[in-house]
């Protein structure tokens, strides 16, 4: 299902599946985090399947003949940008798939106040290649404001908006509407898309707090 042109919710049965595991609150700790984990595989393996990836073609020899084959194109740069905490879960996942990727970390804080996000930690380097492919891991989209904090950072260092996707498990309308309004070439990729925020900024029904429940410590 595609919303608004760039963002979608794969209907991929083992994506529903382990959004299932991650919603549910008696799922422990223990099973939380590698749920998490597959999720991050699948919604990675979506994302990068439309036209992200440039490819070289070169030939091979197999033990019978000469063969044309195709790999990943090694000369154009490939980033992981977690969200800390919970993003660390989905790379897990998506370094299983992207075992070569550079990984930069990004941490964020929300002001349990003002809702507004407060930068801890960023291990961006001061300028991106034009060319380089850029896929940010951050479970929740809420009110939207991390994200956005990590997208601007990378834009302003020359990550290219167009070749920047975001994958996170559940996401709700206020976050959807902000980032396609101000970056509308980023294309996003959710598990599910929730009708509603509460009174704090939760996602409803959401699955409550991912990085306490990763690391148990909520």
């Amino acid at each position: 299902m595609t919303l608004q042109g760039t963002v979608y919710v794969p209907p991929h049965p083992l994506i529903q599946h382990w959004l299932g595991v991650v919603r549910d609150k008696q799922t422990p700790n223990a099973l939380f985090r590698p749920a998490l984990v597959e999720l991050g595989r699948w919604l990675t393996y979506e994302a990068i399947r439309r036209d992200w990836l440039p490819l070289t073609t070169t030939t091979v020899e197999t033990p019978l003949a000469p063969a044309t084959a195709q790999f990943v194109d090694p000369t154009v740069p490939l980033v992981l940008v977690p969200i800390l905490r919970a993003g660390l879960t989905l790379l897990e996942g998506s370094q299983n798939l992207l075992p070569l990727a550079r990984v930069y970390h990004f941490g964020v804080m929300r002001n349990e106040h003002t809702l507004e996000p407060m930068v801890y930690l960023n291990t961006l380097p001061a300028q991106f290649d034009p060319q380089t492919r850029v896929l940010v891991l951050d479970p929740m989209l809420a009110t939207g404001g991390t994200a956005m904090t990590a997208l601007t950072a990378l834009v302003e260092r020359g990550a290219q908006p167009a070749y920047i996707r975001l994958v996170s498990v559940i996401a709700a309308p206020p976050a959807l509407q902000k980032i396609t309004s101000h970056y509308p070439q980023v294309q996003i990729y959710t598990a599910g898309i929730d009708p509603e925020l509460n009174d704090v900024g939760f996602i409803v029904p959401g699955l409550g707090d991912a990085g306490d429940r990763s690391f148990g410590t909520g």
